[in-house]
C-alpha cells in the first residue's frame, strides 16, 4: 500500500502535493532516474568499481523488492527494452565492419562455442542433477548459454571496442543469442504440438528472408537519404533511430528477439556513420546518457536478495546457474582464445562480456514458466543469477580491458614524436565547410586530445572589419559544427596580404602535422598544378598535406580507389600517408582499390602489410599515367573516393607527370577526390617562407 502525504492549504483550491511511496508521479520519477544516473558511477568509481555496476545495485535498491522508492511500471520496462535494443543498436554501430566481416569466422566459432558448451553442460547437469525433463533442460541451459553484453559499456570506457577479441565476442554473441532463442521456440512450438513442417519453413524462411532485406535495402535508402537530406542534423539521427525499432520490430515479425534486429541495424548503418562525426556523438550520447541506463535501472529492480531465503531449491538451482555459467563461458574463452592464439587478457576480456546475463535469460525463463515447464524456484534463481552476473561481468572486464588498454596504448602507431595537428584553412564564402570539417575528423586520430585547427585568411581593405566580423561568425558556426562531434575547435583569423603566406605562418606557429585544403577543381595556368595559393603552401611546408575537392557526403564512400605513382614508396612520408588514407578508409567502412604506376603491386602489398593496412585491398598495376586514366574512365563511381598520391618537387618520387596528372584524374569523376603530399624531411625553412611574403 502506498504511503501518501497530502500538503495543502486551507483556502487554497490548487492541486495538492502528493508524496508517497512508491513514486508515481512521472516528473518525479524521471527526476529520481536522472539523480540515479548521475551518482550511481561517480560514487562507485571512486571505489574503483564500473559505474555500471551501481546503477544496476541502486535500482536494486529503490526498486520495489528493496525500498519500493520506484515501481518496475510499464514506463520503466518500456524505456528498459528500449535501452537494451539500443545498447546492441551501438554494438553494431560502433565494431569496425572490416575486422567484423574479415575475423566473421572466429565469430562464429566463438558464438557456436559459447554455445554448444553450456547447452551441452546445461542440458547433461539438468536432467541427470535437476531432474527436469528433457524440453525443460534445455531451456534450463539454454537460460545461461546466451548472454547480455552488460559490460559492453566498460569496453566503450576504455576505448577498446576495436580490439579483435571485443570484435570477436561482440559477433559471436548474436550467434549465441539466436541460437538460445531458436531452442526456445523449438521447444515451446514442440511443447504446443505444433512443429510440423510449415513451422520449419516460417521459422528459418522469416529469418532468411529477414536478414537478406535488411542486408540489402537498408544501405541503399541510407546514401539515398545521406545524400538527398543536407537540412539540420537532427534529421539525420531521427532517420537512424527509425531504421532501429523498424528493424528491431521487424526481427519480431521473424520470431527472433528485437536486439538481434537493433544490432543488424547498426551493422548496416556502420559505414553511413562515421566514429569521429557529429551525428555518432550524438548517437552515444543519447544512448549512455538516457536509454542505457534505463535498460540497467530497469535490470537492478529485478534483483531481489529475498529469493536467496526462500528455500534450498532456490539456491541449489541458482548456485548451479553460477557455477555453470561461469565454468562454461570461460571453457569457451579459453578455447577460441587458444585456437586463434590470443593474450590471457583478450581471453578474459571475451570470458568477462559473456558473463552478463540479462534480456535472453529473463525472455527464456518467463516464456518457459507461463509454458509450465518451470516453476517459481527456477524464476528465482535466474534473478540470483542476474544479480551476480551484472556484479561479476562488469568487474572482470574492467580489470582485463584495463590491462589491454594498457598494452594497446605502448603499440600504438606513432608517425613521429610530436602530436598529429590537423590545421583546415577555409576561405571567406566556402560551400563545402562542413564537407571539409568531416574530412578533418576522419583524419584526426580518434583519441587525440589536440583540437581540430581552422582558419581562414583575409587581405587587408576597406571594409576590413565587416570582413572580420562575417569571418567571425562562419567561425562560430565551424565550432558549432564540430562540437556535435565532442571535438575541440581552435578558429584563427589572419589579415594577410598574401593568403598563402598567412596559412604558412599558421602551420608554423601552432606545430601543424596535417594540412587540409579545399581545391574548386578550377584550371589554372599551365604551370600550376592547383593554383597560386595552393602551390605556394605546397612549396613552402613540408608537412602531410591533403588536397580535396569534396562535394559529396563522406560517409556514402563504399570504395577509395588510390593511385601511387612510381617510386612514392621511397617518399620518408610515405607510411604516415597511408596510415591516414587507412584511418579513413576504416571510419567509412570502405574498402580500397590500389592502381601502381609503373611498379610491382605485389612489392606494394608488401609494404601496406608493414605499415598495417587493416581494411580489404586489391592491387593491381598500371604501366602508365595514360593507362590509369584510360583504365579508370568510366569504371569510378559517384560513391567511390579517388585519392592521387603525389609527391612535392623537391621529394622522393616526384616526375613532371605529377603536374598535370591531379587535374587529369579528377575529370575522371564528379565526386570527392584528394591529392595527398606525404610529410618530407625537417620542418619549413623561415628564411625560405621570408623570402616568398
Amino acid at each position: 500500500m502506498a504511503r501518501r502525504i497530502a500538503v495543502a492549504d486551507g483556502g487554497d483550491t490548487s492541486p495538492a502535493v502528493a508524496v508517497g511511496l512508491p513514486v508515481e508521479d512521472p516528473i518525479l520519477i524521471f527526476g529520481l532516474a536522472m539523480i540515479v544516473f548521475l551518482t550511481a558511477p561517480l560514487l562507485f568509481q571512486r571505489y574503483r568499481l564500473p559505474g555500471i555496476v551501481g546503477v544496476l545495485l541502486v535500482g536494486a535498491a529503490v526498486g520495489p523488492n528493496g525500498f519500493a522508492v520506484l515501481e518496475r511500471d510499464a514506463t520503466i520496462v518500456l524505456l528498459g527494452e528500449v535501452g537494451l535494443v539500443y545498447l546492441m543498436f551501438v554494438a553494431g554501430l560502433e565494431i569496425n565492419l572490416n575486422r567484423f566481416l574479415e575475423y566473421r569466422n572466429r565469430s562464429l566459432v566463438f558464438g557456436l562455442l559459447s554455445f554448444v558448451v553450456p547447452q551441452a553442460v546445461g542440458t547433461v547437469v539438468g536432467t541427470a542433477v535437476l531432474g527436469l525433463s528433457l524440453p525443460a533442460a534445455l531451456l534450463f541451459a539454454a537460460i545461461f548459454a546466451s548472454h547480455t553484453l552488460l559490460a559492453y559499456p566498460v569496453v566503450n570506457s576504455l576505448g577498446i571496442r576495436d580490439d579483435e577479441s571485443v570484435t570477436v565476442t561482440v559477433g559471436g554473441t548474436i550467434v549465441t543469442d539466436t541460437l538460445a532463442l531458436l531452442v526456445l521456440a523449438v521447444v515451446i512450438a514442440a511443447d504446443g504440438g505444433d512443429i510440423g513442417g510449415r513451422f520449419w519453413l516460417e521459422l528459418f524462411g522469416g529469418l532468411a528472408l529477414f536478414f537478406a532485406g535488411v542486408w540489402l535495402v537498408v544501405p541503399r535508402i541510407g546514401r539515398w537519404f545521406f545524400r538527398a537530406v543536407d537540412e539540420e542534423s537532427y534529421f539525420d539521427f531521427l532517420f537512424v533511430m527509425a531504421v532501429l525499432f523498424v528493424c528491431a520490430y521487424l526481427a519480431e515479425v521473424a520470431r527472433v528477439e528485437p536486439i538481434i534486429g537493433a544490432f543488424l541495424a547498426g551493422l548496416v548503418l556502420n559505414r553511413l556513420v562515421p566514429r569521429s562525426g557529429p551525428l555518432m556523438n550524438r548517437i552515444e550520447f543519447v544512448g549512455n546518457a538516457l536509454f542505457i541506463p534505463f535498460f540497467l535501472l530497469s535490470v537492478g529492480m529485478l534483483v531481489d536478495v529475498r529469493v536467496l531465503t526462500a528455500g534450498l531449491e532456490v539456491l541449489a538451482i541458482a548456485t548451479a546457474f553460477v557455477v555453470l555459467v561461469v565454468i562454461t563461458k570461460y571453457v569457451a574463452a579459453w578455447l577460441t582464445a587458444e585456437l586463434y592464439d590470443y593474450s590471457h587478457d583478450q581471453a578474459v576480456t571475451m570470458f568477462g562480456l559473456s558473463l552478463g546475463q540479462a534480456a535472453a535469460a529473463l525472455a527464456i525463463v518467463l516464456i518457459g514458466f507461463e509454458a509450465e515447464l518451470f516453476g517459481e524456484a527456477m524464476l528465482n534463481a535466474v534473478i540470483v543469477l542476474i544479480l551476480v552476473a551484472s556484479v561479476l561481468s562488469p568487474s572482470v572486464v574492467d580489470r582485463a580491458g584495463r590491462a589491454l588498454a594498457r598494452t594497446r596504448d605502448r603499440q600504438a602507431y606513432d608517425p613521429s614524436d610530436v602530436p598529429q595537428r590537423v590545421l583546415i584553412p577555409f576561405s571567406r564564402h566556402s560551400e563545402y565547410r562542413e564537407r571539409l570539417l568531416d574530412l578533418g575528423l576522419l583524419v584526426r586520430e580518434e583519441r587525440s586530445l589536440e583540437p581540430l585547427y581552422t582558419l581562414t585568411v583575409a587581405r587587408p581593405a576597406a571594409d576590413t572589419e565587416a570582413e572580420l566580423a562575417a569571418i567571425e561568425a562562419d567561425l562560430a558556426e565551424t565550432e558549432a559544427y564540430t562540437a556535435g562531434a565532442d571535438v575541440p575547435v581552435r578558429s584563427q583569423t589572419r589579415i594577410e596580404q598574401n593568403v598563402a603566406s598567412g596559412i604558412v605562418r599558421a602551420v608554423l606557429e601552432n606545430r601543424i602535422t596535417t594540412l587540409i585544403i579545399g581545391w574548386d577543381g578550377a584550371a589554372s595556368r599551365r604551370q600550376r598544378v592547383f593554383g597560386d595559393v595552393i602551390d605556394r603552401v605546397l612549396t613552402r611546408t613540408r608537412q602531410l598535406v591533403l588536397v580535396a575537392r569534396v562535394r559529396e557526403p563522406l560517409n556514402t564512400t563504399e570504395r577509395i580507389v588510390l593511385v601511387l605513382p612510381p617510386a612514392i614508396a621511397h617518399n620518408e612520408g610515405f607510411a604516415e600517408a597511408v596510415h591516414t588514407i587507412e584511418g579513413v578508409a576504416e571510419q567509412v567502412g570502405a574498402s580500397i582499390r590500389i592502381v601502381v604506376v609503373d611498379g610491382d603491386p605485389e612489392a606494394y602489398e608488401r609494404r601496406f602489410a608493414d605499415v598495417g593496412l587493416e581494411v580489404p585491398a586489391t592491387f593491381e598495376g598500371a604501366p602508365s599515367y595514360d593507362a590509369v586514366v584510360e583504365e579508370l574512365d568510366g569504371s569510378v563511381a559517384r560513391t567511390d573516393l579517388v585519392v592521387a598520391m603525389s609527391a612535392r618537387r623537391d621529394a622522393v618520387g616526384w616526375q613532371p607527370a605529377l603536374q598535370t596528372f591531379p587535374k587529369r584524374i579528377s575529370g575522371l569523376t564528379d565526386g570527392n577526390f584528394l591529392v595527398v603530399y606525404p610529410a618530407s624531411g625537417g620542418r619549413s625553412d623561415d628564411r625560405q617562407f621570408l623570402r616568398f611574403r
